[in-house]
């Protein structure tokens, strides 16, 4: 972690970082691009996807903020058979699990009152919770590969964690997303 906290330092330590992220984003609004058509044809998928992909990079946060803090005070271990580990990790799954439905559920509610062209509840709810069963490993396992690399780089977790998570969520968001439209329906 840096010894100092100049401008110069944080801005050599953060801008690496932004301009990576930056390209994620870009290839994140390519990816939706290629979907435009299915988006209207369902609004509902349209007022899932934002939902889904800030749920999905919420929980990402919520999972860094943990390891950060555990970080910081010296008791983060990367042993795969570390309880603290694994339960921060479980934690976000069981969230995951927990949160989706009411998504899914709240994405058929909205287009529901707001659109004539809907899909079924139930397909709503199981596009939404498959994407979110998905995503929540997906979370977890970027969560914690960045959590490392900013350990081994010697970078505070606290200022690049976050930001590489819940930007890679949204690319993971809309993929994971598509993938299982293209299952379910």
């Amino acid at each position: 972690m840096p010894t100092e906290w100049t401008v110069r330092a944080i801005t050599r330590a953060m801008l690496p970082v932004l301009l990576v992220l930056t390209l994620v984003e870009v290839g994140s609004g390519l990816v939706l691009g290629r979907f435009e058509a299915q988006l209207l044809q369902y609004p509902t998928l349209l007022a899932l996807v934002p939902v889904t992909i800030g749920t999905a990079g919420n929980l990402g946060s919520i999972l860094a903020a943990r390891l950060s803090t555990s970080f910081h005070l010296g008791t983060l271990s990367f042993d795969p058979a570390d309880e603290h580990l694994a339960g921060n990790a479980l934690a976000t799954f069981a969230l995951a699990l927990s949160i989706f439905p009411i998504v899914g559920v709240g994405a058929w509610g909205l287009t529901a009152l707001v659109s004539g062209v809907r899909l079924a509840l139930t397909t709503v709810v199981t596009i939404s919770v498959v994407s979110g069963i998905a995503l929540a490993v997906l979370v977890i396992a970027v969560t914690l590969a960045a959590t490392y690399v900013a350990y081994r780089f010697r970078l505070d977790p606290d200022d690049v964690v976050i930001p590489a998570v819940t930007n890679t969520c949204d690319v993971l968001g809309v993929v994971v997303l598509f993938l299982t439209v293209q299952v379910v329906l």
